[in-house]
């Protein structure tokens, strides 16, 4: 049986993982003013955002954890076992949320679903590598990189609308049977890779290896191969560029995924449905952004840029976009306003980490795109951490305008660690 587009079959699964992926971490999110009155009922609004913060912090940390040992997890036992691993954990960490009576437990059941969830970044960026010529990678990335987007949108209003028939326990235990069930297709569609799958027609395959200016050790080419160690590949500046990069952009995406529900209930008191009304509007503009982003870079490739030109342009024009929003987000009006200006914020997110995410693969290749991507993962967590522990303190009393200025000064940092840390955007070579 041979399938036509195969690779699009293969990403197009990927993007749904990661679709179930965010489902399962909004998931408290969502429920926490529902899960805080019942757990605790005698503490303040403050002291709960501050429960809920180190809740966050310790999921944010096992994520990064995750990057490191997932990057190189994914090296070892290849893309197929290692998103089986990883969605798999994860989805049981989510149904054992329904167990969660103490801040002890949802801390050791988020930090087990950090670890899990973060195979599903680094493995992405390996079966990009491993699935698409150069020129489609950045595209590819962003079709992956909306599922985090549509997972936002699908989230909210169906947890809102779950909480009209379920407890929130048996919502945790719905949503992590949706993560074992993906297993099946997974395991039937993705036998081997792309050199040794049966379903692949042959014109796919050439087309696939023949365009790969970055290929795998195990697939035959004429270029010579650089795959350095730990200590080489820390040793180059673009790494640090990638890791940088990573560590000042990825906390403005979770300042929204983890406070978007808790802002709109303490700014605009809306309580879970009203939240579901609201809450999806900026994960739109964040699929519009994973879109646009990757398009845009094919489109740019495809009319004869050189991938440094392309890479830079397009995470410019992402942190651009965000900029001017983050700082409208200091008076937004109401809450349709805020939201809407959010989903500029998401789009320019959006349309920038795409193509910071392909940069493993344009400078490095084989298993060294896997380590790269881990690290430069761990490191955007950390960032997402220390970001996530300020917020309690810099929005008491309800004022979210210091943690929106601190994001606009992340925007400006990524395009800084880009454009001085990464000079030429291109395939490097051992240093002499």
């Amino acid at each position: 049986m041979k399938i036509n587009g195969l690779r699009w079959w293969v990403i197009g699964l990927i993007a749904f993982a990661t679709i179930i992926n965010y489902i399962d971490r909004q998931t408290l999110s969502v429920l926490w003013p529902d899960i805080a009155d019942e757990l605790y009922p005698d503490k303040s609004s403050d002291e709960r955002k501050e429960i809920y913060a180190y809740i966050s912090i310790i999921f944010v940390f096992s994520y990064a954890f995750g990057q490191a040992i997932f990057g190189k997890i994914f090296d070892w036992i290849g893309t197929r076992l290692g998103f089986a691993l990883s969605i798999g954990v994860w989805s049981l960490a989510t149904a054992l949320h329904a167990l969660a009576t103490s801040f002890g437990l949802f801390a050791l059941f988020r930090s087990i679903l950090g670890v899990a969830e973060a195979g599903n970044w680094p493995g992405a960026a390996k079966a990009n590598s491993e699935w698409f010529p150069t020129n489609e990678r950045a595209f590819a990335q962003g079709l992956f990189n909306s599922g985090a987007a549509i997972g936002g949108i699908i989230s909210l209003p169906l947890i809102a609308v779950l909480t009209i028939y379920f407890s929130w326990q048996y919502i945790f235990i719905l949503v992590g049977l949706i993560g074992l069930l993906w297993l099946i297709p997974w395991f039937v569609l993705v036998k081997a890779p792309p050199k040794n799958h049966s379903w692949l027609t042959e014109s796919e395959r050439q087309y696939i290896l023949s365009g790969q200016v970055n290929e795998d050790k195990d697939v035959e080419t004429d270029i010579d191969e650089y795959n350095p160690n730990t200590k080489e590949l820390l040793a180059h500046k673009e790494s640090w560029g990638v890791i940088l990069a990573s560590a000042a952009l990825d906390p403005i995406w979770w300042l929204f995924v983890f406070w978007i529900p808790i802002y709109l209930n303490e700014v605009y008191g809306m309580d879970v449905k009203s939240i579901g009304l609201y809450g999806w509007v900026p994960y739109a503009g964040a699929m519009l952004g994973a879109w646009f982003g990757g398009l845009l870079a094919q489109n740019r490739l495809k009319k004869g840029w050189t991938v440094n030109k392309t890479r830079k342009m397009v995470i410019t024009l992402g942190c651009i976009i965000m900029l001017p929003a983050l700082l409208a987000m200091a008076k937004p009006g109401g809450p349709t306003t805020a939201v809407m200006i959010m989903a500029v914020i998401l789009f320019g997110f959006q349309t920038a980490i795409g193509n910071i995410q392909t940069i493993p693969s344009d400078i490095f290749s084989g298993k060294t795109v896997g380590t790269l991507s881990g690290f430069s993962g761990m490191a955007a967590k950390l960032g997402a951490a220390a970001l996530t522990y300020l917020v309690p303190w810099l929005t008491s009393g309800g004022n979210y305008t210091p943690a929106f200025i601190i994001g606009a000064a992340l925007a400006l940092i990524t395009m800084l660690s880009v454009w001085v840390l990464i000079p030429n955007i291109k395939r490097l070579k051992r240093i002499l």
